[in-house]
This record gives structure tokens, sequence and C-alpha cells, in this order.
């Protein structure tokens, strides 16, 4: 049974839900800000961003079961998962202290910077980064090694195919190609996600992993899928 955070429309949820968290919540938290520091020119628009931060950590909270969905489907780098997760629960700090500083100036009516002021312009500050963060490791797992990849292909063999010899080059942990049924795959960022151990695709880096895939998950859909989303292009067989 699928995860009620895991496809929509036959899609992934998380790319499509991860933008929100990593644009919408920024800007309000901004906003936020803004009428901290600026009352005169933000605190009208407080109220308006204080909605904006609840929107945005709903967003980051779908982004994270989301994301824990997409990784049993494809894999993500743990670095991203953590940083998921630190800004989910910043977020939600934030966004307490955002709803106290609103109730505190509809009482007082001053516009002063207290100490509740401050405490939101660091946690706030602290979620922009880890926005920034978030979305940064996110784009890095997608095209990093796609775009790498891409590059060295062109230096590679004819026709755009990649050698094994190419492949042997990339034989560490931390730069880990293989290949499997006359395919080239980047496992770097599945290694620490294999749900058998990060040894077993240790042990294939640099290799032709056709053998132990295929004896292992031979026919099994959803191991194929997993590879499949690593693909960086077809093996020479020359």
């Amino acid at each position: 049974m699928e995860s009620l955070f895991d496809t929509v429309a036959g899609l992934p949820l998380h790319p499509l839900i991860v933008h929100f968290a990593v644009v919408l919540l920024p800007l309000a938290v901004i906003g936020v800000l803004a009428a901290i520091w600026i009352p005169r020119t933000g605190k009208r628009y407080l109220t308006l961003s204080g909605i904006g931060v609840l929107l945005g950590t709903l967003a980051t909270f779908i982004a994270r079961q989301s994301g824990e969905a997409l990784a049993e489907r494809v894999g993500l780098p743990q670095r991203h998962s953590d940083l998921g997760t630190y800004l989910f629960f910043s977020a939600l700090i934030f966004l307490l202290v955002t709803s106290l500083l609103i109730r505190h100036w509809k009482k007082t009516q001053n516009e002063k910077v207290n100490p509740l002021g401050v405490i939101a312009t660091v946690v706030g500050l602290i979620v922009i980064g880890l926005s920034i963060l978030t979305g940064h490791t996110g784009a890095e797992a997608v095209w990093k090694s796609r775009i790498a990849g891409g590059q060295e292909v062109s230096s590679g063999t004819a026709a755009g195919t990649i050698s094994m010899s190419e492949v042997a080059l990339h034989n560490s942990p931390e730069d880990c190609w293989s290949a499997v049924n006359g395919k080239v795959y980047d496992l770097t960022q599945w290694i620490d996600k294999h749900p058998g151990g990060a040894v077993v695709i240790k042990a294939l880096c640099g290799q032709d992993g056709t053998a132990g895939f295929t004896s292992e998950h031979g026919g099994k859909e959803k191991p194929e899928q997993q590879l499949a989303s690593y693909l960086i292009g077809n093996l020479n067989s020359g």
C-alpha cells in the first residue's frame, strides 16, 4: 500500500511540495524579520507573513514525510534527509515564536524590538540557512552526478557510451560507478541507503555488477526502478 505522501497522479510528491518548503518558508521568514526590524514598513504584513510561515512549516512536514516515501523507492542522501528534519523542527519553533510575537504586538502596540523579536531573528536566520542547505543538497543529489557524468562521458569512448576502463576509475565510496546489464550507474548516493548494507554496494564500485545484481534482484520491479534512477549512460561493449 502506497503512503499518503508517496505519489500524486503518478508523480512523486516530494519534488512537487519541496519547493514550497524551500521558497515560501524563507520568504515568509524574511517578511517577519522585516516587521521586527522595520516596523513602520513591515508590521502591516506581519499577519500575512505569519500565514506564510504556517503554510511553509506545513510544507516542510509534507516534504519530510514524502521524502521518506521517496527514499524507499529510489534512495535519498542521508545529509539531505537530516537537513529536512532539522528544517521542519526549526520552522516549527519559528512558527511558535512568530505566533507569540503577533499576539504580543496586538496587545501592547509596542513596536520596539524586544527579546522575543531577537529570538525570532536568530531562529529565522537558522530557518533560512537550513532552507538553502536542504534545497542545495536535494538538487545536488539529483543533478550533480548526472552533470559530472555527462561531462566525463564526452571525453570517453565513441557515441557517448562509457567504457569499462572509465567505470574502473570510479572505484571508491566517494565516487562509485558500476555497470549492470550494459548500462552504467553512479551509485555514490545509494551506498548509505542500500537496505542490504553499504558494503554490498562498495564491492561494486568500479566493477561490472551484473552478476551480483541479477542473482539478488533480477526480475524484481522495485530494485530495478531504484537502480534506473542512477543511470548515467550506456556501457561501450567494444
